[in-house]
């Protein structure tokens, strides 16, 4: 028996978080420009449905260009992350895409104060909970050389000055060292390969 999965439909006869492909199908099947996508728990199903079809389906549409570029391409298994910040430092959030189906795991912010380098330091972070969490061992892919040595070190040595507007920011570095500091794990923190695959699954696409 194949696993549990909940569709959402964002646009359709009927909109919602649907438990059978029959569900599903009898809102979206002959409906023009229909907004739907299969979620592996509810929990992620949830999160999707309050947010925007766009954004999985850009995740969606990056993942298979890669599939299809064969190669050394990244593990289809796995979790790619970025950070965007407005200004730097400035308004910042992060998320981490799972690479093989183009969806999205996790989405943070945006805190009213952060840096990317925080901000895809948190990421990997928040991903090596969740794959521990999960008990999987997928690699995780970031673009910052940085945020990987911080993780690699245990410390975000950032520059921001921890001031009233970036304590959200703080209160969750503080969380994640402590993390990195009580777990142990064996997943690898790989670099991603911006030259060779093009933008990440997770790219905010804000450049």
């Amino acid at each position: 028996m194949g696993k549990q999965k909940f569709y959402v439909v964002w646009k359709g006869r009927k909109r919602g978080i649907f438990s059978s492909w029959e569900e599903c199908s009898a809102s979206v099947k002959g409906y023009v420009d229909a907004q739907y996508m299969a979620f592996p728990s509810r929990e992620l199903a949830e999160q999707a449905f309050r947010g925007r079809y766009a954004d999985y389906r850009d995740g969606h549409a990056r993942a298979a260009k890669l599939s299809r570029s064969g190669g050394d391409g990244p593990a289809p298994d796995s979790i790619a992350v970025d950070a965007a910040c407005s200004g730097n430092p400035g308004p910042m959030e992060y998320r981490g895409v799972h690479i093989g189906a183009g969806r999205e795991i996790f989405r943070q912010g945006p805190l009213k104060t952060g840096t990317n380098n925080i901000g895809e330091f948190l990421a990997i972070v928040h991903a090596l909970a969740y794959l521990k969490n999960e008990k999987l061992d997928w690699p995780i892919y970031s673009d910052s050389v940085q945020a990987i040595r911080w993780v690699q070190g245990k410390q975000c040595k950032t520059k921001l000055p921890n001031t009233e507007e970036s304590r959200a920011v703080f209160t969750l570095i503080a969380r994640a060292q402590d993390w990195l500091r009580e777990n142990s794990f064996a997943n690898d923190i790989r670099k991603w390969k911006t030259e060779k695959w093009g933008e990440s699954p997770a790219d905010f696409g804000r450049k």
